[in-house]
């Protein structure tokens, strides 16, 4: 089973979040957050703990308290006991962190805007980027290839020294040095593109907003 937890920004929120949930982790990381010049992004960094710290208290009974978080050297957050994996995402004005206790995981969520494509070619497979320009709607098109290959990568753990180019994504699947990976698409907001992806099939997904 998949779990992901969503929430969106809210500056009339800000306050009550530094005073009653920031305290309650490590000073290391009260600092951090107190240190960034944009209550924006202050709030998304937050957002993604607490959220990430309700679904363990709620889906596996557990003390989130108790866990100690690593880094990996790709810089890929971790459970010291890895019994729980998880990963988180945001953009624009919504953070998603996704949780698994079966397997490592990866989600990425991106808003869905104007851009060149054809500055991102080379971050495609010549049938991936064919199949974008020829979409009736290139724009989401490119996005859900994007998406779908940040998720992979999060999953896969490290991140991008994995060129994006050198995976193709079909199916919602793919190979990464003859690791198969799965993909499935998260339906949070018409604005958004958001993708889960995981080594094993992905069928049984609960959503929850916060």
């Amino acid at each position: 089973m998949v779990y992901i937890y969503y929430s969106y920004l809210s500056e009339e929120e800000h306050r009550k979040l530094l005073e009653i949930d920031l305290p309650k982790f490590p000073k290391d990381y009260q600092e951090k957050i107190k240190r960034y010049r944009r209550w924006q992004d202050a709030q998304l960094s937050l957002l993604g703990r607490i959220l990430l710290f309700k679904g363990i208290e709620q889906i596996y009974k557990h003390n989130p308290l108790d866990k100690v978080i690593k880094h990996t050297k790709f810089s890929k957050p971790y459970f010291e006991d890895n019994f729980i994996h998880f990963n988180i995402s945001h953009s624009g004005e919504i953070v998603v962190c996704a949780l698994s206790d079966e397997s490592e995981i990866g989600i990425d969520i991106e808003i869905v805007t104007d851009i060149e494509i054809e500055d991102f070619k080379s971050q495609m497979s010549e049938n991936e980027f064919g199949k974008i320009v020829i979409s009736s709607n290139s724009t989401r098109s490119f996005f859900d290839y994007w998406t779908q290959k940040e998720a992979v990568i999060k999953a896969q753990g490290e991140g991008l020294s994995i060129p994006l180019s050198s995976f193709e994504v079909s199916d919602y699947r793919t190979m990464i040095n003859g690791e198969k990976f799965f993909l499935k698409e998260i339906k949070i907001n018409d604005k958004y593109k958001c993708y889960v992806s995981q080594k094993m099939s992905i069928s049984d997904v609960t959503i929850k907003n916060i």
